[in-house]
């Protein structure tokens, strides 16, 4: 049987706190579990990949971002999102050391590895169309959590 690993894509930063620091300490319990991680950041999360970005990031009654990242680090890997860090002028020398730029096919080809489980923590959608990001808000919808499952509304 193939050893299980998860994959974690993260769009939240600062303009979702909570979801985003869900993504960081499930990736950080994972690996402190010995769960090979492989944790995406994207969207606004990607700021997450320069020094000083996580320790910036506060929430009540959570980890530090910082000390999150830094164990996930430690023992995983963290991909800044190649589009991402191009439309936020992120270079990769600028990244903090050991955390990469890749694009969507390194992602597709991580979640369709024998036994990953992919998981998407989405920042919340308003409801218009528009599509732009509301702080506090439900997500409009879920991503699937593993290849081949149906998205859920």
């Amino acid at each position: 049987m193939p050893e299980r690993s998860l994959v974690i894509k993260v769009t939240a930063g600062k303009d979702d706190p909570e979801r985003c620091n869900q993504a960081f300490t499930v990736a950080a319990a994972a690996v402190a579990s010995g769960v090979p991680v492989s944790l995406w950041l994207t969207g606004e999360s990607a700021w997450f990949g320069l020094p000083g970005r996580a320790g910036d990031f506060s929430l009540p009654h959570a980890a530090p971002l910082a000390d999150l990242l830094a164990g996930v680090l430690a023992a995983g890997s963290v991909t800044v999102c190649t589009q991402c860090a191009a439309r936020r002028n992120i270079e990769a020398d600028a990244l903090i050391s050991g955390i990469r730029i890749a694009g969507a096919a390194t992602f597709v080809a991580e979640i369709m590895t024998e036994g990953a489980q992919a998981l998407v923590y989405l920042a919340a959608l308003c409801a218009s169309r528009s599509g732009r990001v509301c702080p506090g808000r439900p997500a409009a919808r879920r991503a699937a959590s593993a290849p081949g499952l149906p998205a859920r509304d």
